[in-house]
């Protein structure tokens, strides 16, 4: 993901996109980073995919145990060659080939490798890779070609928003005049040539956050809204998200290139952030993510391109605790490194029969889930875990009850005992929530703790131990 500063324009429409998956809807996939220290393991992963009904995933990188445990899923993956091996990928066709025999041919096609993203948001790197970019995807198209997956395989690169000159209204969206000539043409000839598509990454989230006394939160969030009229071409835009795709339509007719097809390859909202990023919470997250679910999956298309599904990776699988920058940036996950749910939407079509779009917390305060009551999507067996958001003194007290008037059974969780490893406070909680929780028979109210611990509808990761279930 860019840096914010690249989205505070004066204009208050960002980027947009799209990428096929049938005639009639779009598709919704998910951009799985691994910027923490506290994800589960590659092989759990793909089980947390399969069981949400994800079919498609987007990595930043090839890491060969994520590849492999990604083999024989049925997930279609977009693999990433970093912005830092583009200068060598581009001046060196042996690379190139040395990088897709390594990472590409030695994984597929037991890994559906459905495309490679060459850099990421390259026109905004600091190290300034722009002029790598075109020689590293031709590199890496030549060397799909020697293996023969150039058909299988296409090849792009995600480009962020700053890219646009002009964005609103919608009709005048333009690219910077810098880039046209040197990098945009090149790239889009290249996309025609080898019947790939633009990647864009889009987050009205920033301009929203910067500029909230001109947007409507409600247009920002695709809910009921007057609309806003382009006065350039007259079309009303009931979103923002649909006014940002338009504009890079735009800004693609303006230069001739009308055919390129578009995927929205970063789009998303924070579940919290600083005091000074407007509108990031729960609330807000989980309605934009779920509209944008509904209509991607609804199949309906934007104002100016009415009958073409939009397609989209949500932003991100897991919230990442060691990215750098503002509290938002850690904070996009639709999951929690434990694999619980940061809010309940619809991912599936399937799931779209079931109604709202709703945060798990339903509290004004931006903590995890809190009280025994489980949510539409929480049917059969539950479990009860510590809110780590509560703070260590309020889980030690929530702790000390479980264990001692409670009656928890704690003895799995003492030195040396088989639940005692993970050694952390909010594990030991969780593990004697849990058996105060099963203990009662999950009954409403049980697994509160004064907001300390909260109700999911996945069996916890605990290290090696198994979380104990009630009958």
């Amino acid at each position: 993901m860019a840096s914010r500063a690249f989205y505070l324009l004066i204009s208050p429409i960002l980027l947009f996109s799209a990428i096929v998956v049938s005639d009639a809807a779009g598709s919704v996939g998910i951009n799985y980073g691994r910027v923490a220290n506290n994800l589960p393991s590659p092989e759990k992963v793909v089980e947390l995919l399969k069981s949400q009904g994800i079919n498609k995933v987007k990595l930043y990188d090839t890491d060969a145990t994520v590849l492999t445990a990604l083999a024989n899923s049925g997930i279609s993956v977009v693999v990433a060659l970093p912005n830092e091996l583009l200068a060598a990928t581009a001046a060196d066709q042996s690379a190139a080939d040395n990088w897709v025999q390594s990472n590409i041919t030695k994984f597929y096609p037991q890994t559906k490798i459905e495309a490679i993203a060459v850099g990421n948001e390259v026109f905004v790197d600091p190290k300034n890779t722009t002029n790598y970019l075109v020689p590293a995807m031709k590199n890496i198209h030549a060397s799909l070609v020697k293996s023969k997956l150039d058909s299988a395989i296409k090849i792009s690169s995600p480009i962020a928003f700053s890219a646009l000159q002009i964005s609103y209204p919608s009709s005048s969206g333009s690219f910077k005049q810098e880039l046209v000539e040197p990098v945009i043409k090149p790239m889009l000839d290249f996309l025609k040539q080898t019947g790939s598509y633009l990647m864009v990454n889009a987050y009205p989230f920033f301009a929203y956050s910067a500029n909230s006394d001109q947007i409507s939160l409600d247009y920002a969030l695709f809910k009921n809204n007057p609309g806003v009229v382009d006065s350039g071409n007259g079309l009303k835009y009931q979103s923002l998200f649909e006014a940002q795709i338009d504009a890079v339509f735009a800004a693609l007719s303006a230069i001739q290139y009308d055919d390129i097809k578009m995927v929205v390859t970063e789009t998303g909202w924070p579940s919290m952030g600083d005091e000074n990023e407007i509108g990031a919470g729960e609330e807000n997250a989980a309605a934009y993510n779920g509209n944008l679910v509904r209509k991607v999956l609804n199949g309906s298309g934007t104002p100016l391109r009415p009958q073409d599904p939009i397609n989209v990776y949500l932003f991100a699988l897991f919230n990442e605790n060691q990215k750098p920058g503002p509290t938002s940036e850690r904070n996009y996950g639709l999951f929690y490194p434990n694999e619980q749910k940061v809010y309940n939407i619809p991912l599936t079509v399937e799931e779209l029969q079931g109604g709202q779009s709703t945060p798990v917390n339903t509290s004004t305060s931006q903590a995890p889930p809190v009280g025994g009551e489980v949510s539409k999507t929480q049917v059969g067996q539950t479990w009860c875990v510590a809110n780590g958001k509560a703070g260590e003194e309020k889980l030690q007290a929530a702790l000390d009850y479980a264990c001692g008037e409670g009656e928890a059974d704690c003895n799995a969780i003492q030195p040396g005992a088989t639940c005692y490893n993970p050694n952390t406070l909010e594990a030991h909680a969780s593990y004697a929530f849990n058996s105060y929780y099963q203990k009662n028979t999950r009954a409403a109210g049980t697994c509160e703790f004064g907001g300390a611990a909260y109700v999911v509808s996945q069996r916890p990761a605990y290290g090696n131990c198994e979380f104990p279930t009630g009958n």
